[in-house]
């Protein structure tokens, strides 16, 4: 066979027909146009915006702590300080660099316990209650721990895995105990408070005001945080670094109506008036005081015992530690502001509102003569004087002089019959209303009438239907209400319930009117002076105006404002013996005693005083929880408060009145 018959022909070429060229061409086009993004995507994620991401990542990797602010000092009205910020080490624990949950977590805390002398326990609850959801952030176990304990810690750091050191700014209280109510504590913002109106612009772990003007004028205080970065790996656990801190701006200082002169010396009078009655058998367990510039509504000092050292609350306190500081529902505890929030029965320091109540209305005539008797009767109900006394047939300022209950029992039933005149008096000048003063809680108290007995029956009712309880105690028994409630209201008994502060713009009232014939103003409490910045300039004067201003008829309070001076002037008045040698022409005093009855506890004291002065008047009120008779305890704290206003020698004179 030839060469040329071994040569196979080829395979005949089909010819491509042009719709499949197109879609070739379509396909090849299409695949060109997509590794062109692709590769356009690329170079300007690489080139373009290759910075961008690496600043990203790295903040990625970078968590920002607060770093508080040092708050801003509250000074009393001289500029001297009540409460100032102080810088310290602090002792801290990282929860998320903590050794295994265990046997070596509880080794490491009991070495940590000897060092700083807590217990085991107490470092797992500060822990525990202090942890936040920021892993890296830490969380404070002791403040102060002194240059031994911090020595040791940066010794054998290898001892106390997650145990750091941190400088702190803390705040400090230099007066411990006094006016702690109205100060109040700061602490770390919490979860249920960063969802608050006065906390929204926050950052978690922000040391804020807790109570009192802390609380209150926290806005101005707290200052602006600052950041501390951390840096964290992928699992977010913090690891070593050298990232720049912005530093906080120190905020603003608060200058309050408060003398610290003063307040040292009303603290002292009220602990001196406590012990007195103890020493003659009363329990005497709590009390109050304020002193009030009755023009404006500046308070002066203002008190509450027992009370607590705020400076407890710069270093993380247990829940039982807290609780007790609350002490129960009842009868309060150390943080109970007992001027603001304590409301109780007023025992005849009511007399005088129930007095203007009635001459107003024209209930009262203030020449008759009444009250003659140790007893008047309603019914088969006896309202009496206190220990039977029997004062005779009296006028008003008779009346108001020796306190006569029978008296004021016969004006109480006089006006159940005219309405809620004397209720009606009583808001007026402002009982059974909050004040408005610039504090964080205010009771409100209750000045009860046939609505409010109505209605504290409905609420009976309905409690006794829903728990099918024979009595929820709402009320004793559910009935109208009656001329002999009228009766105690008149005597500041019953359910009558109120606050020295209540009890203080409403003499202030009185008082200012006295002044100027009869047009007063309801003055609003206040604390806050005016807030300045860091070079003594002023920010924002801080001056509320008075609640309301009112018309007394200038007769009528002319014979009450009588009545209250002479029973602190002349012989037989109830604390004509507290004021004994006082200089009653040049500082007149206007006193009413109170002993209100608050069964099965024993009496409470109370006294209210207005002393004049041209250009320095001050009310005073002063309550002690089972303290005695009105002129056995409390008038002769609120004469230790005067003499240190006006400068006289300190003299504790306790009256010998019986009298409600």
């Amino acid at each position: 066979m030839s060469a040329l018959e071994r040569v196979r022909p080829s395979e005949p070429h089909m010819p491509v027909s042009p719709q499949l060229a197109m879609r070739v061409a379509i396909l090849g086009g299409l695949a060109m146009a997509m590794f062109a993004i692709i590769f356009f995507r690329l170079w300007f994620l690489q080139v373009l915006s290759g910075e961008q991401y690496v600043q990203q990542a790295d903040a990625n990797r970078a968590r920002d702590l607060p770093i508080a602010a040092p708050r801003g000092e509250i000074l009393d009205r001289a500029g001297q300080a009540l409460v100032s910020s102080r810088t310290t080490n602090a002792v801290q624990i990282v929860p998320s660099a903590l050794p295994a949950a265990g046997a070596p977590r509880l080794a490491l805390y009991r070495r940590l316990g000897r060092l700083l002398g807590l217990s085991p326990a107490a470092i797992e609850a500060l822990v525990v209650h202090g942890r936040s959801n920021l892993r890296y952030a830490p969380v404070t176990i002791k403040t102060d721990a002194g240059t031994g304990v911090l020595t040791v810690l940066a010794e054998r750091q290898n001892e106390f895995p997650g145990v750091v050191q941190q400088p702190v700014s803390i705040r400090d209280y230099p007066h411990g105990e006094m006016a702690a109510q109205v100060l109040g504590y700061v602490g770390q913002v919490t979860k249920p408070e960063l969802k608050m109106r006065a906390f929204q612009s926050v950052q978690q772990g922000t040391v804020v005001g807790q109570e009192g003007l802390e609380y209150y004028y926290d806005r101005y205080l707290r200052g602006k945080a600052g950041v501390q970065r951390v840096e964290v790996n992928a699992e977010g656990y913090p690891v070593a670094a050298r990232l720049s801190p912005t530093a906080p701006q120190a905020g603003h200082s608060l200058r309050v109506t408060l003398d610290l002169g003063l307040q040292k010396a009303s603290e002292k009078a009220l602990l001196d008036g406590i012990e007195h009655a103890r020493a003659s058998g009363k329990p005497a367990n709590a009390g109050a005081f304020v002193a009030m510039d009755p023009r404006n509504g500046q308070v002066l000092s203002i008190g509450s015992y027992p009370s607590f050292d705020p400076n407890k609350f710069a270093k993380p306190l247990t829940e039982t530690e807290y609780k007790q500081l609350q002490g129960n529902s009842t009868e309060g505890g150390p943080l109970t502001d007992r001027a603001v929030n304590g409301t109780y029965p007023t025992g005849s320091t009511f007399k005088p509102i129930t007095a203007m109540g009635a001459l107003e209305s024209g209930v009262l005539d203030p020449n008759a003569g009444l009250g003659a008797g140790r007893c008047i009767y309603v019914s088969t109900q006896q309202f009496c004087n206190a220990g039977q006394a029997d004062y005779g047939a009296v006028s008003l300022v008779d009346a108001l002089r020796v306190s006569s209950d029978t008296y004021f029992f016969e004006v109480g039933e006089l006006a159940n019959s005219h309405g809620d005149v004397i209720q009606r008096k009583a808001r007026e000048l402002g009982i059974g209303r909050k004040t408005g003063i610039d504090l964080p809680e205010e009771l409100t108290g209750t000045v009860p009438n046939r609505l409010w007995r109505a209605h504290q029956n409905e609420l009976e009712l309905k409690c006794r239907a829903r728990t099918h309880r024979p009595s929820c105690g709402i009320v004793a028994e559910i009935r109208p209400w009656s001329v002999g409630d009228n009766m105690h209201l008149a005597v500041g008994q019953g359910d009558l319930v109120t606050s020295p502060l209540q009890m203080a713009v409403a003499y202030s009232t009185l008082t200012n009117a006295f002044m100027h014939g009869g047009e007063g103003t309801v003055v609003t409490p206040h604390l806050g002076l005016e807030v300045d910045d860091a070079t003594g300039g002023l920010v924002q004067a801080l001056s509320p105006p008075p609640a309301r201003h009112v018309h007394l008829n200038y007769s009528d309070l002319s014979l009450v404002m009588g009545g209250i001076h002479a029973a602190a002037s002349q012989p037989g008045g109830t604390s004509f013996d507290v004021w004994n040698g006082w200089d009653q022409a040049q500082h007149p005093v206007y006193g009413k005693t109170g002993t209100a009855q608050r069964e099965p506890k024993e009496d409470q004291s109370w006294y209210m005083c207005y002393v004049g002065d041209p250009q320095r008047p001050i009310v005073i009120a002063v309550t002690v929880e089972q303290g005695g008779f009105g002129a056995e305890t409390a008038a002769p704290i609120a004469r230790l408060i005067a003499s240190k206003w006006f400068g006289r020698p300190a003299k504790f004179v306790a009256g010998s009145s019986k009298t409600r």
